[in-house]
């Protein structure tokens, strides 16, 4: 091998063993069981806001641009809307980078949940998500029970009795296990 191709090599090494070194909490995906993790993202009002305590949340990553998105949110809507009441709440997370288009998506589809806007991506990239729409369900103690990619028919019985199988759980339960749709 000639200088240059070791050269090469030799950096490339050196590269990747020290981003191994210097970035050890580097982004790993979450996944059932795990704590969710803390956002702080503002609202289409402005205010910074959280993910909610106490409550089954949906949390959701979406775009206005992306065609599975904007088929799954009607029936988002219409099961907020059905649980809302009972400790259940969506925090729908928009990458877009263009706040206008998110506030007149949000308008036309009467979405009453939380609407967050990561416009930089922050949020999305510490979840490792890149493919949209990406679904965290989180139980009242703060703990992902499941992740879903794509888009998804929220008023399938099969997710109507996995949403009240959590509403059910009583808050900090000590034990929890991931449940089986």
């Amino acid at each position: 091998m000639n200088k240059r191709v070791i050269m090469a090599i030799s950096i490339l090494v050196v590269v990747v063993v020290g981003m191994s070194v210097l970035m050890p909490d580097a982004v790993k995906p979450v996944r059932a069981g795990d704590a969710v993790k803390p956002i702080s993202l503002p609202n289409l009002q402005g205010e910074l806001q959280g993910l909610p305590e106490g409550k089954v949340v949906l949390l959701n990553f979406w775009a206005t641009w992306c065609p599975p998105c904007r088929e799954e949110i009607p029936s988002m809507v219409k099961l907020y809307d059905k649980y809302k009441d009972q400790g259940f709440e969506i925090v729908a997370v928009s990458v877009d980078k263009r706040y206008d288009d998110v506030v007149q998506f949000v308008a036309e589809q009467n979405m009453s949940f939380m609407v967050l806007h990561d416009q930089e991506s922050k949020v999305s990239r510490d979840y490792a998500v890149f493919r949209y729409p990406e679904t965290f369900i989180v139980d009242r103690n703060g703990v992902v029970r499941h992740h879903l990619n794509g888009a998804v028919e929220w008023f399938e019985p099969k997710y109507l009795d996995y949403i009240e199988k959590l509403l059910a759980e009583p808050v900090a339960e000590k034990s929890v296990q991931p449940v089986q749709l």
